[in-house]
């Protein structure tokens, strides 16, 4: 069993009236249910925090060591600027999936650019709810790769 610890960054705790026609109106709450049932479905635990703080976020990273095979996060507005959460993240070891609800090269210039991208496993983006189910699935198939499972 795999054990994934799944982060949410800034503004996410108001997914479902934040913005609807960008985020969609899907709650965080039914995101993590939802990534919990899948988890259930790929023999994967799925552990989630939510965090507006940017040090929160870097010291979950951090504490991931020995406890998760992998992360899959949506750094929201951090993903443009913070040098710390990609550092944190390259420093674990620990491979880390990139998701987006939204299209992030569909939006405005600032958005287009990953501080995580050179450091994650891969990215996912404008999928809506669905980039974290998808975002699970490829890590999930990325850690049975490096368990030799075909």
């Amino acid at each position: 069993m795999f054990k994934v610890l799944v982060l949410h960054g800034p503004n996410l705790n108001l997914l479902g009236t934040r913005e609807p026609g960008i985020y969609g109106s899907t709650t965080l709450a039914e995101i993590n249910r939802r990534l919990e049932d899948e988890g259930k479905l790929l023999d994967t635990e799925i552990q989630a925090l939510q965090s507006n703080h940017e040090g929160t976020l870097v010291d979950a990273i951090h504490e991931a060591v020995d406890r998760y095979h992998g992360i899959a996060i949506n750094a929201g507005a951090y993903t443009h600027t913070s040098v710390a959460i990609r550092d944190a993240i390259a420093a674990v070891s620990i491979p880390a999936v990139e998701v987006h609800l939204s299209n992030i090269y569909c939006r405005e210039s600032f958005r287009h650019h990953s501080y995580l991208a050179p450091v994650v496993v891969g990215q996912i983006s404008g999928f809506g709810p669905h980039s974290y189910y998808l975002g699970l699935q490829a890590l999930v198939y990325h850690l049975q790769q490096l368990k030799g499972d075909r």
